[in-house]
């Protein structure tokens, strides 16, 4: 099942969407209110999905530009760092020391969940001097979930699947973190796929708890990256959630990211660009730092006015998934 909102007020107005995303029909909620009575909602909503895959019910064409973010405003956001392969590279361009601790104590942050970008949304901001970036994820909501719970029993509070653009401003992330006090202003409206899925319907390439399958990403059009969302990631969705419920309780509707999808190269060591007939990668910060490892600086810019960041994932048999995160960064 494939749920989407549209644009309507703060919250959207919840559609059921074809699986190729080509139609939808009209749901008679918001999604927050679904999540916050799934076991009644789910039920409901599955006889409306699969009338729409049979015809059996009036639908309208899909578009995505139409779409607000699946949840256009959360009661929460935390975005973890799963891949550390990426925190590795970012740290040893700037000749940070790595402890150890990062391989088995998952970083995450809570970000702003007051209102997030449509899938077609410009990003609008103020400078191109605050180093704005892109970041490719995966993510999931969650169901209510427990404070204490097991990484095994986080992953079944699992509800919803999705893609997000974790917009990030670089050159301010340094002093906020020097402060000792985290991210805010470093961090700018995020970006979500015009549809979130149910777990099934993502078939082999779930296991739960990871999604076996390249993120693509574009910039200007060009393909920058297609790292494989499962390999290299130390810590799966269960264990970010639970990391996330280890001092409290989360509410459904709660969103886990993944934080940036980064591989090691085939020999173990940086990744390299599609060019060089690597994966690529995630987001800009990455390539600055292996560029920084390789040549003692980066020379790849971070992204300017009128730039457009695109990402998606297609199954096995090359369909969009999610639909695309496709929008530009403006000036605000």
């Amino acid at each position: 099942m494939k749920l989407a909102s549209l644009k309507e007020g703060r919250d959207g107005q919840l559609v059921i969407v074809s699986r190729d995303l080509t139609r939808y029909a009209d749901a008679a909620a918001t999604l927050q209110v679904a999540l916050e009575h799934w076991d009644e909602a789910e039920p409901e909503l599955r006889q409306i999905a699969k009338a729409l895959e049979e015809g059996k019910i009036d639908s309208a064409p899909f578009d995505s530009a139409d779409c607000a973010a699946p949840l256009p405003r959360s009661f929460g956001w935390a975005d973890g760092s799963a891949y550390v392969n990426h925190v590795e590279l970012v740290r040893k361009a700037r000749n940070a020391e790595m402890p150890q601790s990062f391989w088995t104590d998952a970083l995450m942050y809570r970000g702003g969940s007051d209102r997030f970008l449509g899938p077609r949304e410009p990003s609008k901001l103020g400078d191109t001097a605050w180093g704005i970036d892109f970041e490719a994820e995966v993510a999931v909501i969650v169901d209510d979930v427990p404070m204490g719970i097991s990484a095994e029993e986080a992953r079944k509070k699992i509800l919803l699947v999705m893609l997000v653009n974790d917009v990030s401003l670089r050159n301010l992330i340094p002093g906020e973190l020097a402060k000792g006090f985290g991210f805010f202003q470093g961090k700018a409206p995020t970006a979500f796929s015009p549809v979130a899925a149910t777990p099934d319907e993502l078939g082999s390439a779930w296991d739960g708890a990871t999604l076996n399958l390249p993120l693509l990403s574009y910039v200007n059009g060009k393909p920058f990256g297609k790292p494989n969302a499962k390999t290299d990631m130390t810590f799966d969705f269960g264990k970010l959630i639970a990391h996330a419920a280890g001092t409290r309780p989360l509410s459904a509707g709660m969103i886990v990211g993944s934080g940036t999808v980064s591989n090691k190269d085939a020999d173990g060591g940086p990744g390299r660009t599609l060019e060089e007939g690597g994966v690529g990668y995630s987001c800009i910060a990455e390539i600055r730092a292996v560029e920084t490892i390789r040549n003692g600086k980066p020379s790849t810019p971070f992204l300017s006015f009128g730039d457009s960041v695109k990402i998606e994932m297609l199954d096995a048999s090359g369909k969009t998934i999610f639909g695309a995160i496709d929008h530009k960064v403006e000036k605000a």
